[in-house]
């Protein structure tokens, strides 16, 4: 199964002081057109927000975006009058549709708060705004692709405009997972932090890969990896 890699290293990377991003593809100011997404995944920032900061009230429009906390807690606020907080286990789902305002913020004084934000393009502009939020216990992803956003809101999942779908898991010793990629169908994986092997490949904290061919993808090791399953 050929595969592309993208190492952690070779991302771009912003530091604010009180944000520290990386980007997996094209965002703000770091453009590279070699990297402005993968088929409907538009983008993927590895976040970390600095105690009592974070991003002020502003808007989206025409985005499915996902929230996956790594570590700390995030405070979202919006003008549809959510207003949570997400912690290690949850998933948030924000479609932005005709328009959105929302504020994340870091509510701790003292820890960061390090996360994942997910950009899917969805399938039409002009949905309507909506939000979603679930808890995914440790059990669940522990040694087995857990889905979590799908088009439908399979298995408990949030629901996405696209025909996408996103599992994560997390390994443990020499614990390993297979996905079965279907012909016509396209992966990306992300390891969110810790060591993978998939084939002869070792993956650190941030390396992602890809592939496009149909059969058996298998994650081992120690790590907490996030699977796009695309089409």
């Amino acid at each position: 199964m050929p595969i592309t890699l993208r190492r952690a290293a070779d991302r771009g990377h912003a530091d604010h002081g009180w944000l520290n991003s990386f980007h997996t593809f094209s965002f703000a100011d770091y453009h590279d057109p070699a990297h402005m997404g993968f088929r409907a995944l538009r983008v993927i920032n590895d976040d970390t927000v600095a105690p009592a900061r974070g991003f002020g009230t502003h808007g989206h429009r025409d985005m499915e975006i996902i929230s996956y906390v790594l570590d700390g807690e995030l405070a979202h606020k919006d003008s549809m009058g959510n207003g949570s907080v997400i912690r290690p286990g949850d998933v948030q789902r924000m479609s932005a549709g005709t328009g959105v305002m929302h504020s994340e913020q870091n509510p701790s004084r003292t820890a960061p708060v390090h996360f994942l934000q997910i950009w899917i393009v969805p399938d039409r502009r002009g949905h309507a705004p909506g939000y979603e939020q679930i808890h995914v216990p440790l059990d669940e992803r522990r040694g087995r692709l857990r889905l979590v956003a799908s088009p439908d809101g399979a298995e408990g999942s949030v629901t996405i405009h696209q025909d996408a779908r996103l599992y994560a898991t997390v390994l443990t010793g020499d614990a390993a997972v297979t996905h079965t990629l279907a012909p016509g169908r396209h992966a990306w994986l992300h390891v969110a932090r810790g060591t993978a092997q998939v084939g002869e490949l070792t993956l650190a904290a941030g390396d992602a890969i890809s592939t496009s061919d149909p059969g058996a993808l298998t994650i081992r090791g120690d790590a907490e990896v996030l699977l796009f399953d695309l089409a």
